[in-house]
C-alpha cells in the first residue's frame, strides 16, 4: 500500500529533521552558531582530503559560484584555509582549520546525543534492531545535502 511507504518516508525525514535541528542545536551551545547545516556537509567533503571548491561545489549539488560563496563563508569565518597544491600550482586545496576541525568534533558529538536521545525512547533490542536496519538501507554513498 503506498500510504504506508509514504508514512515511513515521511517518518525517515522527520528524522532526518530531528538529527539537523539537534546538530544545529549542539553547535550554537559549543560556540559554532555560525555554522549552516550546508557547512557541515562541506566539511565532510574537505576533510575526505584533495578538496577544492569546485569539488566542494560538485558534492553538494551547486553551481561553483554557490560553492564559491560557501567556501568563501567558511574561510573569511576561519573554519577552512586555501592551501597550494604542490601538484598543480593552479588548484588551491582547501583543508580545515582547528576551528574547522573543533566544529565536526562538535557536531559528531551532537550528532551523538540527538541520537541517544532516540535510543532513550525505545527498548534496547529495539534500537539495535533499528540500528542493524538502517545499516542495510544505508547504500554507504556520499555524505550531502538532499535539496
Amino acid at each position: 500500500m503506498v500510504g504506508n511507504e509514504w508514512q515511513t518516508a515521511v517518518a525517515v525525514l522527520r528524522l532526518a529533521s530531528q538529527l539537523v535541528d539537534g546538530i544545529q542545536d549542539g553547535l550554537a551551545r559549543l560556540g559554532f552558531a555560525d555554522v549552516r547545516p550546508a557547512h557541515g556537509f562541506a566539511f565532510v567533503r574537505i576533510s575526505a582530503g584533495d578538496a577544492t571548491t569546485a569539488r566542494v561545489a560538485e558534492h553538494l549539488g551547486v553551481t561553483k559560484q554557490a560553492g564559491a560563496q560557501l567556501v568563501d563563508y567558511l574561510v573569511e569565518h576561519g573554519y577552512v584555509e586555501r592551501q597550494s597544491n604542490p601538484a598543480d600550482r593552479r588548484e588551491r586545496l582547501l583543508v580545515l582549520t582547528d576551528r574547522g576541525r573543533a566544529c565536526t568534533v562538535a557536531a559528531e558529538a551532537a550528532a551523538a546525543a540527538t541520537v541517544a536521545s532516540w535510543a532513550s525512547r525505545m527498548a534496547p533490542p529495539v534500537f539495535e534492531e533499528l540500528k542493524e536496519a538502517l545499516g542495510l538501507l544505508a547504500d554507504g554513498g556520499p555524505l550531502r545535502p538532499a535539496w
